[in-house]
């Protein structure tokens, strides 16, 4: 526990950081800007992917889309859900039983804190996923 007796080891403190990022700063604001068009302050457009065909905005961020997402990767597994690719549908019963067991981790980690709705809806699709799984096999 004594580090006094090893040489080697030592604590480096960058004090100094503070200072290179406000030289940093100056520096910045001294350059030409290379590109005028674009000011610093304003976000960055919408990438073009949005305004494909059959592209939308997305839904909000919720923990019942995070259940779908997870439950349509494991329809897709079993073969109930054809990939948009090729058009079949092929199952990988390890993939399937991977993102069963993942939602049953949510369920574990989450219990006590979902709203009645959202812990109806995890109940509901961890049944059917398990109903689905067994009679895939």
């Amino acid at each position: 526990m004594s580090e006094e007796k090893d040489p080697e080891k030592k604590i480096i403190i960058d004090s100094d950081w503070k200072e290179q990022v406000r030289q940093e700063k100056e520096n910045l604001k001294e350059e030409p800007e290379a590109e005028p068009s674009s000011p610093p302050l304003e976000p960055e457009p919408e990438p073009e992917v949005a305004s494909a065909p059959g592209a939308g905005q997305f839904p909000p961020a919720d923990f019942t889309l995070l259940i779908s997402m997870l439950a349509t990767q494991a329809f897709a597994a079993m073969g109930h859900i054809p990939d948009p690719a090729t058009g079949q549908a092929s199952k990988h019963p390890e993939v399937a039983k991977h993102m069963i067991d993942l939602l049953a981790v949510l369920e574990e980690k989450t219990k006590g804190n979902l709203d009645p709705q959202e812990n109806a809806a995890l109940e509901s699709v961890l049944h059917q996923l398990r109903m689905a799984y067994v009679d895939s096999k």
